[in-house]
């Protein structure tokens, strides 16, 4: 299935976003990856009863430029999502983020806490996780620390072929998930993203300063906080470090899933997903 593409003029500049699906509105962004017409595996998991802006951040896609650093920065893409939300008219609408796209997410919460009806969070932590814990593959005593940043570091190359930018990324993915072996199971889909370079050097400098846990009692909408039991990205120990301080949360572990439980463990996800936007409502 291919996403409607559509250039969004804001007060802070034209955002690139594709929609799918109809129903209550469901925004969902990553850091620094980069979508297209083909859509994202995440973001489809909303996709059966809701209406889901899947948003290209600035420097992606054929979103606006960066014109200086700070505009990276994860806040910034918070700031830059409330001008994309008010320019399609929701009062409010979920954010789900997965991996990075979930520190925004609490960032959001917390600077921006009356936009949001509902939060989801996926695998995802609120401070630096990759020097505080060594089940973090990124971090250096992990035993896959330096294939994961041997494919990192390749796949941030221009002049990589498709082909060879495909089979690096299966190779990265596969270290994130609980049977690497079904990989081709979970991602058959035909999604072809890509990296943005410029704004994962940037985050993995801003990374090193980011430590938002004495600040998640601000967030006020209903939060779900999701995460597989054997997670070598973000540890499921943030999660539940998480869910201590966020005041109105539920947490959901998923113990046959590493990285990736909405296509993991599928079918479960999306149950708990339902069950949780079931309880709540959205206004437009």
């Amino acid at each position: 299935m291919y996403w409607e593409k559509r250039l969004v003029s804001t007060d802070r500049g034209v955002f690139e976003i594709f929609q799918f699906g109809t129903g209550t509105p469901v925004c969902v962004t990553h850091n620094y990856s980069e979508f297209n017409h083909t859509g994202d595996a995440f973001a489809e998991s909303f996709t059966q009863d809701h209406h889901v802006i899947l948003v290209n951040l600035r420097e992606t896609g054929n979103s606006a430029k960066a014109i200086e650093p700070y505009q990276l920065s994860m806040i910034e893409a918070v700031v830059d999502l409330e001008s994309i939300r008010t320019e399609l008219g929701f009062e409010q609408w979920t954010f789900a983020g997965h991996s990075t796209g979930g520190m925004i997410g609490l960032l959001y919460g917390i600077y921006f806490p009356v936009s949001l009806s509902s939060l989801i969070l996926v695998g995802t932590a609120a401070r630096e996780y990759t020097f505080a814990s060594e089940r973090c593959i990124y971090n250096v005593n992990h035993p896959q620390n330096s294939l994961m940043n041997g494919l990192m570091a390749l796949l941030k190359s221009p002049t990589l072929t498709e082909s060879k930018r495909k089979s690096l990324s299966q190779k990265r993915t596969e270290l994130s998930l609980y049977r690497p072996e079904r990989y081709a199971d979970y991602f058959s889909a035909g999604i072809q993203k890509k990296m943005s370079a410029i704004r994962l050097n940037f985050f993995n400098r801003e990374l090193s300063i980011y430590d938002i846990t004495r600040q998640l009692e601000k967030i006020t909408a209903n939060t779900l906080i999701l995460c597989g039991r054997h997670d070598v990205q973000c540890p499921v120990e943030f999660s539940m470090e998480m869910s201590e301080y966020v005041p109105n949360n539920k947490l959901v572990i998923f113990e046959d899933s590493n990285h990736y439980p909405f296509l993991e463990e599928d079918k479960r996800f999306k149950e708990v997903i339902e069950q949780f936007l079931g309880n709540s409502p959205l206004t437009k």
